[in-house]
């Protein structure tokens, strides 16, 4: 379903907030609460009630419940002194205020940027599967998926879509053709990754979004110091699969590293700084700090 207010737009199927054409970058528990409220419009949603539907019951302070409904406040561009989507009503809870200009239940296929030659093919590099056994190696699974994405996004024959869409179906089993139609792309590219001691296997697959043809698949079996050359070798495998002339040579990542410790805390960094606790964003200040200490010019870090 589509709710549309002012300039925004939330699709609840895609879990995507936009302000007109651009996406606007939310966490699932305040996507989640926005929704809520929404839904809710035509009555004052107690603190109980949220802390019952967003929740889901479970033990959640006051101050966490603040700072989302001010993380939902920013979202929209609003704030807690002025109040103009989302109010606060004394001693009873909120209430979303704002007028929804219609309902659409029907799935709709995301636009391509305006200017986009037609026949550049889209493409979605969906969020590879930790294969690891381990779940604390979902940093390293979820940052070779966004360098993949970044290398792609440097080749002019692509329209690549951006991580935090694709990243939506992360941890979802969906149908391709879903895919495509939600995201507007002809392709997807998906695979996992396996991490051992030293070692890493990176499994990727290239499909076709509208019926889920296989078209390519290849498996890399490579030591860590080299898996920044697998991600180019992916990206223009991708390239000769859909049978493009690569004319430019795939740019080297900027700020890299060439020691594979400092990039494994780097990604570690990544993971926890997109957390919504002081805990995790403290982690990921660590992981930052000593990728810094081996590589004192680790510039991403």
């Amino acid at each position: 379903m589509l709710l549309r207010f002012d300039a925004y737009a939330i699709d609840t199927k895609t879990r995507e907030l936009r302000r007109g054409s651009e996406l606007v970058p939310v966490e699932p528990q305040v996507f989640d609460l926005l929704v809520f409220l929404i839904e809710q419009r035509d009555r004052v949603v107690s603190k109980d009630d949220l802390v019952a539907n967003v929740w889901h019951g479970r033990i959640v302070s006051d101050s966490t419940l603040t700072s989302r409904i001010n993380a939902a406040r920013k979202a929209l561009g609003d704030s807690g002194e002025q109040q103009n989507l989302i109010r606060t009503i004394a001693r009873k809870g909120f209430r979303f205020i704002g007028t929804l200009r219609e309902h659409d239940t029907q799935p709709k296929r995301m636009p391509r940027p305006a200017g986009a030659a037609s026949e550049r093919p889209a493409i979605a590099v969906l969020p590879f599967s930790n294969m690891s056994g381990d779940p604390e190696q979902e940093y390293f699974s979820d940052g070779i998926s966004e360098d993949i994405i970044t290398a792609l996004s440097k080749l002019r024959w692509f329209l690549v879509i951006a991580r935090n869409s694709s990243f939506i179906y992360k941890g979802r089993t969906v149908h391709l053709k879903q895919v495509g139609e939600e995201l507007g792309v002809d392709y997807v590219l998906e695979g996992s990754v396996r991490k051992a001691g030293h070692t890493v296997r990176i499994t990727v697959q290239l499909e076709r979004a509208d019926n889920g043809y296989h078209l390519w698949s290849e498996t890399y079996d490579r030591d860590l110091k080299d898996v920044f050359k697998v991600q180019d070798d992916i990206a223009r495998a991708v390239v000769d699969k859909l049978k493009l002339t690569l004319l430019d040579r795939v740019p080297a990542a900027p700020a890299r590293t060439s020691n594979p410790e400092a990039h494994s805390l780097y990604l570690q960094g990544r993971y926890f700084a997109q957390s919504d606790t002081r805990a995790g964003l403290d982690k990921a200040v660590d992981y930052f700090k000593r990728a810094i200490a081996i590589d004192p010019g680790y510039a991403s870090a």
